[in-house]
């Protein structure tokens, strides 16, 4: 290992493009700490420093942006409103058949959905900016906390003042994107990616210490060794795929022949990621965000149906909340892996370049057996989606961890698929330069 990083640094551009990476990261890490405009510093702090977790509304996004939302930081909406503009035109490709037209045009089809896609970025950017904003003038941001600083967060509330938080934080989202497209282009990995692993391993230390303060060194070592298990069983379970055998016949063009060679098809166990984690995350949010605009300002007591939510869908530790949660999950799974992978296009092309899965029938009868083996591969897949994503949840209820503890949910998932997506292509890349990759 020692010898595969002494390689890294004697090779100029590998060296260069980790550098530069690191760089951005730096960066990026610096302006989540960088208050916005007319956000008074000390009573935020003073509000973090007395409010253990979340209010149970925000920390998917407080989570995505490495802790900055809650600091209301110029890169408070940190990477989610990019996330979240990205499966939207994905999902706008079942819909619009223009959507799919330009995915399916190559190169300059994707440019343009990756301009949408930025568009759409910044018009979330607005869309969250403001409501974080009105959040906090409310002093709602940190729940029902009890401190007397967490209604005075905003120092002004004239309406430039506020035009000019909406304003730095959008821009603030859209700086995160190109430092992102930065990453991709000009350093190592993913950029977005990365920067999402990033937000998500700066709260690692912070969530494990409050474990260790709240409980006992020993819980605090039983949870690092716990989460050791975890995170090796999701890289297998990451790593794992059915391969489908695939024959291609072999054809003249010309006076050349083509095909014959035997490949397959990989259908990994959970192919739909983090998406279904992060769509039931938000479709659950919905509610306490409806209740939490209905409360009376008298202080009278809230309507019933209020009160319901606020009892049963604002707090993980709730048991109907943990079945909603996992029953969501199943059910997006199912959804989002069906609309990323269509097994009558993927018939279609291998019939059309001669390829066959040997037994089966080109045409429908292949589309068929595709469908067949996706929706026997999933279920293992969305069940172990939903048991990862509760157990943050079990924590919470088990060793007084919050809802951002690391081992479990998005967090985990996410740091173990980038980092074996980054280990990847820094291997890929010394095995061009020095026939030896980064790990034996």
């Amino acid at each position: 290992m020692f010898r595969a990083v002494a390689r890294i640094m004697r090779t100029p551009d590998l060296r260069r493009k980790i550098g530069f990476t690191l760089g951005i990261i730096a960066l990026f890490r610096l302006g989540s700490f960088i208050p916005a405009p007319f956000v008074d510093y000390q009573n935020v702090q003073a509000c973090l420093a007395g409010n253990q977790g979340t209010s149970g509304l925000y920390e998917l996004v407080n989570l995505f942006s490495g802790g900055a939302l809650l600091q209301l930081s110029v890169f408070a909406l940190g990477i989610m409103p990019y996330i979240t503009s990205s499966i939207i035109v994905q999902l706008l490709r079942v819909v619009i058949p223009h959507f799919d037209t330009l995915y399916k045009e190559g190169q300059s089809g994707q440019a343009k959905l990756t301009q949408y896609t930025r568009y759409l970025t910044i018009a979330l950017g607005v869309l969250q900016s403001t409501t974080l904003i009105t959040v906090a003038r409310s002093g709602a941001l940190f729940g029902s906390s009890g401190i007397a600083e967490c209604s005075q967060l905003i120092t002004n509330d004239a309406w430039y003042a506020v035009m000019l938080m909406v304003v730095t934080m959008t821009a603030g989202t859209g700086l995160i994107m190109w430092m992102g497209e930065l990453i991709t282009e000009r350093g190592i990995g993913n950029g977005m990616s990365l920067l999402i692993f990033t937000s998500i391993a700066a709260r690692f230390p912070t969530a494990l210490w409050s474990i260790a303060q709240s409980r006992s060194f020993e819980i605090f070592l039983l949870v690092i060794a716990v989460g050791l298990i975890i995170m090796a069983l999701v890289v297998f379970v990451e790593q794992s795929q059915r391969r489908i055998p695939v024959q291609y016949a072999k054809r003249m063009v010309g006076r050349r022949t083509y095909g014959g060679n035997n490949t397959y098809i990989p259908i990994k166990v959970n192919m739909a990621g983090v998406v279904p984690v992060i769509f039931a995350s938000s479709l659950l949010y919905l509610p306490a965000l409806v209740a939490q605009f209905n409360q009376p300002s008298d202080g009278t007591a809230p309507p019933a149906w209020v009160s319901w939510v606020q009892a049963n869908l604002t707090s993980g530790d709730n048991p109907l909340y943990m079945v909603l949660y996992f029953a969501l999950i199943v059910g997006f799974t199912y959804f989002y892996v069906a609309i990323t992978f269509n097994p009558e296009e993927v018939a279609d092309n291998m019939k059309k370049y001669g390829g066959f899965i040997p037994g089966i029938r080109a045409g429908r009868p292949t589309a068929e057996y595709l469908d067949y083996v996706l929706t026997r591969v999933t279920l293992p897949g969305a069940l172990y989606l939903g048991i990862i994503a509760l157990i943050p949840l079990i924590a919470l209820a088990t060793v007084g961890a919050n809802q951002n503890f690391p081992f479990g949910g998005a967090s985990i998932l996410i740091i173990v698929g980038v980092g074996l997506e980054t280990v990847k292509q820094i291997d890929s890349q010394l095995q061009q330069r020095h026939y030896e990759g980064l790990l034996r």
